[in-house]
């Protein structure tokens, strides 16, 4: 398949998740994770129709970058775990950051973004499943509190929602109580932290589950293999 059929079959099935669970296909956008795929293939995507990247380097996104600056309305996403010393140039170089994961990395994009001139929308990462190898905040971490209070303090820094990755199970089902967890997480916060934050964004699913992400509220999934093909390596 090509990568715009890959891209129109992936439409049908989100409208097609999206109708079981009641919902308007139109509130579920679609994120193609480029990470690791060459510029041409970002390309090739955004000439068959599509706008939304999401990318996992930095540096790996740097060097794309060139080759990029053509697409004006294509909007790039970081969603890998972003140490806060490469803050200023993911800030200089995404139109996003999806996956925060402390106030001290938020402070930094945001002060990067106030030298931009720009502002900087973020998703906070959630651990959902409490996995040691994997980055973001726990469900119950005070520094999720932390963020959400100080938001109103960086008028460069738009914190949008949540993302998370939840436990790989080879059934799709399995991830359901993960997704079910992250909706009902960002309901508290929302109720808590109203009118500061919105937090309309819940960024979940990926290529194997992203149905199933859909019918507990997705609004974005990310979608690589499905889209570009198997990756040669991480």
């Amino acid at each position: 398949m090509t990568i715009s059929s890959s891209l129109a079959a992936i439409r049908k099935r989100i409208d097609r998740a999206a109708s079981r669970a009641g919902r308007d296909p139109g509130d579920v956008v679609l994120m193609a994770v480029s990470k690791t795929f060459p510029a041409d293939s970002i390309i090739e995507a955004y000439h068959a129709g599509h706008r939304l990247f999401g990318e996992s380097r930095v540096q790996e996104f740097a060097d794309k970058f060139p080759r990029l600056a053509e697409l004006k309305d294509a909007d790039f996403h970081m969603i890998g775990h972003l140490q806060s010393n490469k803050a200023a140039k993911a800030a200089e170089i995404f139109h996003a950051v999806d996956s925060i994961d402390s106030a001290k990395l938020a402070q930094r994009l945001h002060d990067a973004a106030v030298k931009l001139g720009k502002t900087l929308d973020v998703l906070i990462e959630i651990n959902i499943g409490g996995e040691e190898a994997k980055t973001g905040i726990a469900p119950d971490s005070p520094e999720l509190e932390s963020i959400l209070s100080f938001a109103p303090e960086w008028p460069n820094l738009r914190v949008r929602g949540l993302m998370a990755v939840p436990p790989y199970t080879e059934d799709p089902e399995g991830a359901r109580p993960y997704f079910r967890k992250l909706r009902e997480l960002r309901y508290r916060l929302v109720t808590r932290h109203l009118p500061a934050v919105n937090l309309d964004v819940l960024s979940m699913g990926m290529s194997h589950d992203f149905e199933v992400a859909i019918e507990e509220g997705s609004t974005c999934v990310r979608i690589g293999t499905a889209i570009f093909g198997t990756r040669n390596h991480p």
